[in-house]
């Protein structure tokens, strides 16, 4: 029996609230059971340096995680001159996730930087932050496009992540934190709406996971993503 009293395939509660950021061009607040991600997209009329000339835009990211997002205060990242080794992977994971969706030309040069801020943590705050980033992408644009800045929505699909793994030797779907504290084997995967795998990553706590265990573990992420997918097609309409 899982703690959150879930069936092995079952998300949890997720909910995608818009345009909860007066001053962003797109927001989304995400929550995942009981984590909760604020996602704001901001629009720079400029890219990067190393783009200039190239017609081309970006699509970048940065996350961070509140004082009190989880159960102890830790320390804001800001007062140690530099983001922790797993905040940069993660930012550079959510950048890449919403760049493979993305037509970067029909940007222009202009950068889109999505930000992630955590609330409240509770396992699953990487995919949660990809599933929100990408309806607060979508906001943008539409936004942009409502003002003549683009002609044509840059989007070519969804995408949403959702973490798997092996809990007392049981392949799971969307793991909290009492479930990913302990889990023998912790995947997050990245997919598009049209099933494509952006992004898988999987490592074993434990002992080692087979062949079998991983392809259970995609199969449940992809049933994940389908239904995340629905929701931000819902959010949306």
């Amino acid at each position: 029996m899982r703690p959150s009293k879930r069936a092995a395939d079952a998300l949890r509660d997720v909910t995608l609230e818009r345009a909860v950021a007066r001053y962003a061009e797109g927001s989304c607040l995400v929550t995942f059971g009981n984590t909760r991600v604020l996602c704001t997209a901001s629009l720079e009329e400029r890219g990067p340096p190393w783009l200039r000339g190239s017609g081309k835009g970006w699509v970048t990211a940065e996350y961070s995680m509140l004082p009190r997002a989880t159960h102890e205060r830790t320390r804001r990242e800001v007062n140690s001159g530099k983001p922790s080794g797993r905040t940069q992977e993660i930012q550079r994971l959510i950048g890449r996730s919403l760049r493979a969706v993305t037509n970067l030309p029909a940007l222009g040069e202009r950068q889109i930087t999505i930000d992630c801020d955590v609330i409240q943590a509770d396992g699953g705050t990487r995919t949660a932050s990809i599933t929100g980033a990408w309806v607060a992408l979508h906001d943008c644009f539409s936004w942009m496009r409502a003002r003549s800045i683009i002609s044509v929505d840059p989007l070519k699909d969804h995408v949403a992540a959702v973490s798997c793994g092996i809990y007392k030797g049981q392949p799971v779907l969307d793991l909290d934190y009492a479930e990913d504290s302990t889990a023998e084997t912790d995947a997050n995967f990245v997919v598009t709406g049209k099933g494509g795998i952006v992004e898988v990553q999987g490592t074993a706590e434990m002992e080692p996971f087979t062949d079998e265990q991983f392809l259970e573990l995609l199969r449940l992420a992809k049933g994940g993503v389908a239904q995340l997918v629905e929701l931000q097609r819902k959010a949306i309409a």
